[in-house]
């Protein structure tokens, strides 16, 4: 059965973790990043740029067109922090890329895998990356925090619209908890104006207390291949594992 998995910022932690869980289970693996990576199937494109969303519809259509794949499996991973600070006293152009990344991506590039498909009728699974900070506002990360909440909602919704499409797609939305990730790195090196809880970070970092992202990845691969989670479903890896 050929199985294509396509991953949004698979180039480093958890998405790297995903795909190489993937490409062992022998799935077709493809990836779209920022910058060029050893895959063999990628876009590489800056999801945070919108005139980059209709590239990867384009670039999805084609891979399953070619492909012809008899399971589908979407992980939309690709996240930014920067800029850490308070609203209304950062970048206000980087303000902007960090919510089209968090907030807007994750529902276009969603449709575009709905729409996908639905074209072909082919099952297909939809993770996206979320975050605890989707339920618990932090100082420093508003963008950040509300676009998790957004894609929890929007993930909920689309469990309840797929149920009316025999949940052709199904849909769930992880938090990983705490991973040793380069946006981890950036959150030790804040400045505690910017974010006052960066010593809790520094020392859950100190503690050892952070998941090694090659297996958070392989896990989050483990339970998209699962059938006992309900459509629209929104958990933490630690419960859903």
């Amino acid at each position: 059965m050929t199985h294509l998995v396509v991953i949004t910022g698979a180039s480093r932690g958890i998405g790297a973790g995903i795909a190489a869980a993937a490409d062992a289970a022998g799935a077709t693996v493809a990836a779209c990043n920022r910058s060029t990576s050893e895959h063999q199937l990628q876009l590489t494109a800056d999801l945070g740029d919108p005139a980059a969303w209709p590239l990867f519809a384009d670039w999805l259509d084609g891979l399953v067109d070619d492909t012809e794949p008899e399971k589908i499996t979407v992980v939309h991973n690709a996240a930014t922090l920067t800029p850490i600070g308070f609203a209304g006293e950062v970048d206000a152009a980087g303000y902007t890329s960090n919510v089209l990344l968090n907030s807007a991506a994750p529902q276009v590039i969603g449709d575009a895998v709905v729409r996908t498909a639905h074209r072909v009728g082919t099952p297909t699974v939809l993770v996206q990356l979320s975050s605890g900070a989707g339920k618990s506002p932090y100082p420093g990360w508003t963008s950040y925090c509300a676009s998790k909440a957004a894609v929890d909602m929007w993930v909920r919704s689309l469990g309840v619209e797929q149920a009316e499409r025999n949940d052709l797609v199904r849909a769930l939305s992880i938090s990983p908890g705490v991973v040793a990730t380069e946006m981890q790195a950036e959150i030790r090196s804040s400045d505690e104006k910017a974010f006052p809880n960066v010593e809790r970070f520094q020392g859950m970092h100190a503690d050892g207390a952070l998941a090694d992202p090659t297996e958070v990845g392989a896990a989050i691969w483990a339970i998209a291949g699962q059938h006992d989670w309900a459509n629209g479903t929104v958990g933490d890896l630690s419960l859903l594992a």
